[in-house]
């Protein structure tokens, strides 16, 4: 596995920040759309570079077969998805992994709002020079 690069990891955090913060004022329980808006707001705030609902195309022996939506893309180099769910399932993982790939990017952030700690619900995944 290749590690990201310390800016990337830098931004990593500033995202992991945010996150905190939006999930300090509002705690768990509300919809993922609602932790959506307020993760829009803290990027806002601290100057972080992002696009919302990112279109991605998928592809199949060079053809598209159907369009995602990445939650954030923020200053073009690291995915955000957002859950507000009991439990991340192991599909989620993957869910991330594939937007890795489709956008040849290297580093995802998978969040769940619906936890009591948000450091509980924060998964990094790293795509590997195999996935």
């Amino acid at each position: 596995m290749i590690e990201p690069d310390e800016r990337l990891n830098q931004l990593t955090e500033s995202i992991i920040g945010a996150a905190i913060e939006a999930h300090r004022a509002l705690g768990a329980g509300f919809l993922e759309s609602t932790y959506e808006e307020a993760l829009a707001i803290e990027f806002e705030i601290r100057d972080l570079p992002f696009t919302r609902q990112h279109p991605v195309e998928m592809h199949y022996k060079d053809r598209v077969i159907g369009q995602g939506r990445l939650d954030f893309l923020v200053d073009e180099r690291v995915i955000v998805e957002l859950k507000a769910i009991d439990q991340l399932a192991p599909i989620y993982t993957a869910q991330v992994i594939s937007y890795l790939k489709a956008t040849n990017l290297q580093l995802g952030l998978l969040v769940n709002f619906n936890v009591e700690v948000l450091r509980d619900g924060i998964r990094r995944v790293v795509k590997t020079e195999h996935a």
